[in-house]
């Protein structure tokens, strides 16, 4: 599903700042126009990857004309000039899977045994790292 936010560019010397005025000032930034494009696409898809996964509300996005840019750069003192809004899209689950949720090959060495006995048995080596390794982080909170 495609989720589209509202976010302010504002023009630095040498680079933009990008702040998404309905998210808590959630901002971003480049050393580029298409840098920052690229950042708020980012930015956004992973603010409302990580409220959804951690069962936060996620505000509604406000109207693009009911944005006044001027009082947010004064609100983040920053100069108006050469500033401007831009609605950013992303589609959030698919920008995970390929981002986020990407699987990450990982090589390890366990004795000779072990492998015998686990392949005997059809253990999945992957599922089982996965749950010893989330076990191992959720000790450590």
């Amino acid at each position: 599903m495609l989720s589209v936010y509202p976010a302010c560019f504002f023009q630095e010397e040498n680079s933009y700042s990008v702040v998404f005025p309905d998210l808590n000032g959630l901002s971003t930034c480049g050393d580029t126009l298409n840098d920052a494009m690229t950042a708020a696409v980012d930015c956004l898809a992973g603010y409302l990857y990580m409220s959804k996964k951690e069962g936060e509300e996620i505000p509604v996005p406000s109207v693009m004309a009911d944005i006044n840019i001027s009082l947010l750069a004064g609100e983040l003192e920053v100069t108006v000039e050469g500033a401007f809004v831009n609605m950013i899209s992303v589609d959030v689950d698919s920008y995970a899977k390929k981002y986020f949720e990407k699987a990450v090959k990982k090589t390890l060495t366990i004795p000779s045994w072990l492998n015998k006995a686990a392949m005997e048995k059809n253990i999945n080596f992957s599922q089982v790292l996965q749950e010893a390794l989330l076990k191992k982080i959720q000790e450590e909170h």
